[in-house]
């Protein structure tokens, strides 16, 4: 009977895996698709993309941060996205950790204005966290044999 009880016991740690690695594919590809979003925002609607990014609109009309920061979060998105579809899981787990110091120089740069608070931050703080844990998730747990 113990043998039945293992037996048990390691499907169900097993199932536990496989659910982490989907949610965890889920998560990034949802986060991939909010970073491209976010980024053509950035060219489409530059004024309310800073606002929302959490730095006063620039009134001259220079739109230089806003493309630059638009095509990083663009290639960021379509990168995290390629990975998932391709089922890289140890890249996307690094891209995602590595990625970490993004939203997080981000956050810096916000909390810098002296016009910002926790509310601004909270954003990049929730990036952050995502990126950093399901960059974990992803890089700690077995890949999957892929099928041929």
């Amino acid at each position: 009977m113990p043998a039945i009880g293992l037996i048990i016991l390691c499907c169900y740690l097993i199932k536990q895996i496989i659910m982490k690695t989907k949610i965890s594919y889920a998560s990034a590809f949802l986060l991939g698709l909010g970073m491209i979003f976010l980024g053509a925002r950035f060219f489409t609607s530059p004024e309310l993309a800073t606002a929302g990014f959490g730095i006063h609109f620039n009134a001259q009309g220079d739109y230089s941060f806003d493309y630059i920061k638009g095509i990083r979060d663009i290639f960021s998105g379509l990168i995290i996205c390629a990975f998932v579809l391709l089922k890289e899981q140890r890249a996307l787990g690094l891209t995602l950790l590595a990625g970490t110091m993004i939203p997080l120089s981000d956050m810096l740069i916000v909390l810098g204005k002296s016009y910002n608070g926790v509310q601004q931050a909270l954003p990049h703080l929730i990036a952050i966290i995502i990126c950093f844990v399901f960059g974990i998730v992803l890089l700690a747990t077995k890949p999957q044999l892929k099928a041929l």
